[in-house]
C-alpha cells in the first residue's frame, strides 16, 4: 500500500483535460447526514408512510425487492425517464439512476413539492460551490485518470515472461486474456498491482479505481488494496457496465478476480462488491433491482457466510441463494484453479429463506460447518490482547458484553483500544459515547492506533489520520441523556446503512440521566438492557455496554454482583468483563482484566494489563511485559455463586 500512496499526487494541480462525462457528474447531489445531529431524531420512515405519501402526491410507483420504483423527478421535461427513481424501503433515501441525484426522504419530499409548484428541481447549472467532499471526489477522479493512463492492459505486456510471472503472483494463470480484456483489467508496473476500473453505469466515464497488490510474509501471501476515491465513497459494482437490461440473474462475489473466474467458467453475469464481505452499501441496491435471482458467493470462510446471510436481508431473502463455504466450494477463483465445476456449485446454492425448520436434516450442514470451523465460529481474534483470546476465544456477533470497572480506572481508554483492535480487522464499529465528546474519543483512538504521542510529532498527523480514516468506524453524535428509542433507531439505521456488527455504548448511567428516582432508575435500566439484548439478537450485532459499578470499598475487588442495578445486566450478558484497579498498589500489575462470565464455553480468568501513558494503550508488544495467563475454574471464581443463569456459573473446561 505504501507504493500506492506515492501515486496519489495530491499536491499536483488538476490535469487540463477532464472527461466531458466526468463533468456531468457535477449534477447537484442532495446531501445525506451520516447520522443524526445532536438532539435530533434518527431517520425513521416506514414503507407504508412512503407509499401513502406517493399516492397522495399522485406519483406513480412500482413495488421492487429493496426499493420502490418511480419516474424521475430530476430529469428535464414534464415527465422524466420511466421508473429510474429508486426509493429505499427501509430509509426512504433515493437515487435517480438517470441523473445520479440522490438524497434523503425529506429531500425527495421537497423535490415533489417543487414539482407541484411548477418549479424544476436543481439541475447541473445550479450547482452550488464545491464543498470539501466534492473537491476530494474530483481529486480522486483525477488521480484515478492519471493512474489508469499509466497502467497497461495485462494481455499486452511486451515481455511474455513478465506476463506469466504477474499472473502467477496473483494466481490468475487460468484466466484467459479475453476475460481480462472484457472486464478491462490493467497492470501498474510501478506498484506491481492489478488495476480494476469503476465505470459509471450511465455514461461510461471513469469514476474510480481499485489497486490490488500482493505482499509476501514468510510462506504466506497477503493482499493489499487501495481505492480512489476512499473506501466510504467507493461504490463500484465491478462488472456492472457489462450487465444487459434483460439479465435477470446475477452472482455477487467478494473480490473482482472471483467475478472474472465465475463469468469465464459459467457465463453467468457476475459482479464484485466494493468491500467484499465487509458491507453492502444501500446506494448499490437500486442497481440490483432488475435481478429476479441473486446468488451470493462471497468467500471461503464463515465470516463471509455470515455476511452473505445479512446481505440477503437487504436484497430480499425470497430471491437470494447462498453458496456455503467448504473445501469443495471455495471462492470462485480457487475453484477455477482447482478444476472444480463452478456451474454445479451454483446449482447447489441454498435458498436464503426457509419458512420453517422441520428436522435436523436441514440443520445438518450448519452443525457440521460449526464443528469443522471451530476457530472461525469462536469469532474475530484480538491482535493486541492474545490473553483475551485464550479466555473468550474471540469476538462473536449477536452477543452482549457488559464491561465495568472503578471510576478513574481507564474504562473508556481500555474499551476504545479493545474496539479499535477489532475495527482494524474489518469489524464495522459504531461508537455511542454519551460521557465524552467524539473529538476527545477520536483523539484517544488515533493515539492508540499510531501507538505514539502525535502532539510531539505533528508532521506525522496527516499520514496517521489518512490511515485511521480508512477504518470502518462511525460515531453517534449524541451526548448526555438520550431516549432509548432514539438510540435504538439510530443503531438500526447504522446497521442497515453501514453493516455495523459491533456497537459500543459508553455508558449506561450517563445515557439515562439523573432525574429519575432510585426505583424508577432500576426499572428503566432493566428496560434498556433488555432492549440492547433484543437488538443484538435480532440484528446479529455485538453490543459492548459499559456500566458503572456500585459504590463499594476501594480496597475490595469488584465482582459480577458489583455491577450497578439489578441482576438483569449480568443475567442478560453473554460476557462480563471487569477492569480491576488496585488503588493501594503502585507499579506493574496495578490493573488487570477479569473475565467473570463467558457463556460461549465457560472459561473465566484474569490477566494483568500494563498501561502506557504515551500511547494510551493497555496492550504490550514487549515479551517481558506479557503476563502469564491465569486460568481459574468456575468454582474458584468470585462470581460463581452469584450468577445463576448458566454463564459463569457453569464448570470451566478442564
Amino acid at each position: 500500500a505504501a507504493g500506492f500512496l506515492l501515486l496519489r499526487s495530491r499536491g499536483a494541480p488538476p490535469g487540463g483535460v477532464v472527461e466531458e462525462a466526468a463533468g456531468r457528474l457535477s449534477q447537484r447531489r442532495y446531501k445525506k447526514a451520516v447520522l443524526p445531529e445532536p438532539g435530533g431524531a434518527a431517520p425513521a420512515v416506514s414503507v407504508t408512510e412512503i407509499r401513502r405519501y406517493l399516492r397522495e402526491q399522485g406519483v406513480p410507483f412500482q413495488d421492487g425487492y429493496s426499493c420502490l420504483h418511480a419516474p424521475s423527478l430530476f430529469a428535464p421535461g414534464p415527465a422524466g425517464p420511466p421508473f429510474t427513481l429508486f426509493i429505499d424501503k427501509t430509509t426512504g433515501g433515493f437515487l435517480c439512476t438517470a441523473t445520479l441525484a440522490e438524497g434523503t426522504w425529506q429531500d425527495l419530499q421537497a423535490a415533489v413539492e417543487l414539482r407541484h409548484r411548477g418549479l424544476p428541481p436543481p439541475g447541473p447549472g445550479e450547482a452550488e460551490e464545491e464543498d470539501e467532499e466534492e473537491v476530494e471526489a474530483r481529486r480522486a477522479r483525477e488521480d484515478a485518470r492519471r493512474i489508469w493512463e499509466r497502467a497497461l492492459p495485462l494481455w499486452e505486456l511486451l515481455d511474455e515472461e513478465e506476463s506469466r510471472a504477474t499472473k502467477a503472483a496473483f494466481g490468475i494463470a487460468q484466466l484467459a486474456d479475453a476475460t481480462l480484456k472484457r472486464f478491462g483489467v490493467r497492470y501498474l508496473r510501478a506498484a506491481r498491482a492489478l488495476v480494476f476500473p469503476w465505470f459509471g453505469p450511465r455514461d461510461g466515464a471513469l469514476r474510480g479505481l481499485k489497486l490490488v497488490g500482493t505482499q509476501r510474509q514468510g510462506n504466506a501471501t497477503t493482499t493489499t488494496e487501495e481505492t480512489f476515491p476512499r473506501f466510504d465513497a467507493y461504490h463500484n459494482l465491478f462488472g456492472l457496465p457489462l450487465i444487459g437490461r434483460r439479465d435477470t440473474e446475477v452472482v455477487l462475489t467478494g473480490r473482482e478476480l472471483d467475478a472474472l473466474a465465475l463469468h469465464q467458467a459459467t457465463g453467468v453475469p457476475s459482479l464484485a462488491l466494493p468491500r467484499g464481505a465487509t458491507c453492502l452499501p444501500p446506494a448499490l441496491l437500486p442497481y440490483l433491482e432488475q435481478f429476479k435471482r441473486v446468488t451470493l458467493w462471497l468467500g471461503e470462510d464463515l465470516r463471509s457466510w455470515e455476511a452473505a446471510k445479512l446481505f440477503a436481508r437487504k436484497l430480499s431473502v425470497k430471491r437470494c441463494s447462498l453458496v456455503r463455504p467448504g473445501d469443495l466450494q471455495p471462492r470462485p477463483l480457487e475453484a477455477l484453479n482447482r478444476g472444480l465445476n463452478l456451474t454445479k456449485i451454483l446449482r447447489a446454492a441454498l435458498p436464503a429463506g426457509h419458512k420453517s425448520i422441520v428436522s435436523f436434516r436441514q440443520l445438518r450442514e450448519e452443525v457440521f460447518g460449526e464443528l469443522a470451523n471451530s476457530e472461525q465460529v469462536a469469532g474475530v481474534k484480538w491482535a493486541r490482547f492474545p490473553e483475551l483470546n485464550k479466555l473468550l476465544k474471540g469476538h462473536r456477533k449477536g452477543e452482549l458484553t457488559v464491561f465495568t470497572g472503578p471510576t478513574g480506572s481507564g474504562k473508556t481508554t481500555f474499551i476504545s483500544e479493545y474496539a479499535l483492535d477489532l475495527c482494524t480487522q474489518g469489524v464495522c464499529t459504531l461508537w455511542g459515547s454519551f460521557e465524552i465528546n467524539n473529538i476527545r474519543l477520536a483523539k484517544i483512538m488515533l493515539t492508540q492506533f499510531a501507538a505514539r504521542r502525535l502532539e510531539d510529532q505533528l508532521e506525522l498527523y496527516d499520514e496517521w489520520a489518512d490511515r485511521f480514516e480508512e477504518l470502518p468506524l462511525y460515531f453517534m453524535t449524541f451526548h448526555g441523556q438520550q431516549n432509548i428509542k432514539t438510540v435504538i433507531d439510530t443503531m438500526k439505521h447504522a446497521v442497515y446503512m453501514y453493516d455495523i456488527t459491533h456497537v459500543v455504548v459508553d455508558n449506561l448511567q450517563f445515557m439515562m440521566g439523573h432525574e429519575q428516582l432510585s426505583a424508577d432508575r432500576l426499572a428503566a435500566q432493566d428496560f434498556i438492557i433488555g432492549a440492547f439484548r433484543k437488538f443484538a439478537t435480532e440484528n446479529t450485532c455485538h453490543i459492548t455496554l459499559i456500566i458503572h459499578p456500585r459504590k463499594e470499598d476501594d480496597e475490595k475487588e469488584l465482582q459480577t454482583a458489583s455491577i450497578f442495578g439489578s441482576a438483569k445486566a449480568s443475567q442478560e450478558a453473554d460476557n462480563v468483563l471487569i477492569l480491576q484497579d488496585r488503588k493501594l498498589t503502585t507499579g506493574p500489575g496495578k490493573r488487570y482484566l477479569q473475565v467473570s462470565k463467558n457463556r460461549f464455553d465457560g472459561d473465566v480468568g484474569v490477566f494483568p494489563l500494563e498501561f502506557s501513558k504515551a500511547s494510551l494503550t493497555f496492550s504490550s508488544t514487549s515479551s517481558k511485559n506479557k503476563a502469564k495467563l491465569k486460568k481459574m475454574k468456575e468454582e474458584k471464581a468470585p462470581s460463581s455463586k452469584k450468577d445463576p443463569d448458566g454463564g459463569a456459573g457453569r464448570s470451566s473446561k478442564p
